[in-house]
């Protein structure tokens, strides 16, 4: 079937300001921060927003994928799901899980010989998980029913004794064909946002949606919170039970995301497409990185955004100079220059924009159910 969206993305130019907050933490538990055009730019990665919207999209009823290191677990679970016994299921969920998963060749501690009994017969206790697996609902199921039809024994199932041989047979298994089609994918994140398998690259999703790491629009200095704590029932005693410091910023935040529809087209069908698009769009609205929301909540919604419907290259804002404040915050400023310069990005580009729709959020009654509902009919439109 041909795909219509090949080489169309929906392009978010995003805004968005944030009070006392520390939305992302370095290893030193610090603000992100990145240095551009000369400039300390607060800063948040494009895994953690990504996270959150993966997250997100859940409370919108779409079919999610499971992303753990516990693979054996997973499989064991769909096993006994089909009728397996705890110790068939078992066995069924270590023989996958040791496809991906190699022992730690570390030495272990020496235990009590009451630990020793307990960790009996735990063989998954001595494999190190060193990387994540992404499995859709579907790919589980076909896996848990291939070794049912083979009465459970997992030797039947995964033959070879190869590691990469085994990750063929696995890929085989996932990839089954059905009434001679092959299923597109079921789990919307995961063809959102890709999945990488090294031992088995046959299971690579390429993403549809790109996340540049988010910026602020303007220079930031980190800030040091100190704060005490007192206890409620040292009685006689005076000062602070605990004293300690948080660094945090504030900043106006510019995210660009792309949504390359012929990819995401290619991966979960064309009949997905539309409530695939709508719950995206909303869960980008809604998600906010969850680091000290507790201590520094920040609930910032979008203040203002760009939206394109596009053919061609994707094409983003740098703000590679710092804007200034001037007494009068930073948004204003961030929404002409990201206005001024779109504009001069769209005349240079000329043809090749390839500017199809254009949405604008924020300086209207358009809300985001009008922008979800405009992005979802012209995906639907699009045959």
């Amino acid at each position: 079937m041909k795909n219509h969206y090949t080489n169309t993305r929906i392009e978010f130019h995003i805004l968005q300001s944030f009070p006392v907050t520390c939305l992302n933490r370095d290893d030193v538990g610090s603000p992100k921060t990145a240095m551009i055009g000369g400039s300390l730019r607060a800063r948040v990665s494009s895994q953690c927003w990504k996270r959150h919207v993966r997250i997100a999209m859940k409370e919108f009823g779409i079919v999610a994928g499971t992303r753990t290191k516990w693979l054996s677990k997973l499989i064991k679970d769909a096993c006994i799901a089909e009728g397996a016994t705890e110790e068939e299921a078992e066995c069924c969920g270590n023989k996958i899980h040791n496809i991906f998963f190699k022992k730690d060749s570390k030495p272990k501690k020496k235990k009590s010989e009451d630990d020793a009994q307990e960790d009996e017969g735990d063989s998954s206790e001595d494999l190190k998980n060193n990387t994540l697996i992404f499995l859709s609902p579907n790919e589980i199921s076909r896996v848990a029913k291939a070794f049912k039809e083979a009465g459970f024994s997992p030797d039947m199932v995964i033959k070879e004794k190869d590691k990469k041989k085994q990750a063929k047979e696995l890929v085989k298994i996932i990839s089954r064909e059905i009434d001679s089609k092959k299923q597109h994918m079921d789990a919307f994140d995961i063809a959102l946002f890709g999945r990488m398998v090294a031992d088995a690259a046959q299971l690579n999703v390429e993403a549809a949606a790109s996340f540049s790491h988010a910026i602020s629009t303007h220079k930031v200095s980190n800030e040091v919170e100190f704060f005490t704590a007192l206890g409620d029932e040292e009685e006689g005693e005076t000062g602070s039970s605990h004293l300690g410091s948080l660094e945090f910023n504030s900043a106006t935040y510019y995210r660009y995301v792309c949504l390359d529809l012929g990819q995401l087209c290619a991966s979960i069908g064309q009949l997905e497409m539309p409530s695939a698009v709508e719950a995206f769009t909303k869960a980008l609205f809604l998600a906010v990185p969850q680091a000290r929301q507790s201590t520094m909540s920040g609930a910032s919604q979008w203040d203002y955004a760009k939206i394109f419907v596009r053919k061609g290259q994707r094409l983003q804002m740098a703000f590679e100079t710092a804007l200034e404040c001037k007494g009068r915050g930073f948004l204003q400023p961030s929404i002409n220059e990201l206005d001024t310069q779109l504009k001069a990005k769209e005349k240079r580009a000329g043809s090749l924009f390839g500017k199809i729709a254009e949405y604008t959020f924020g300086d209207s009654d358009f809300s985001i159910d009008d922008l979800a509902s405009a992005l979802k009919q012209h995906v639907e439109a699009t045959v």
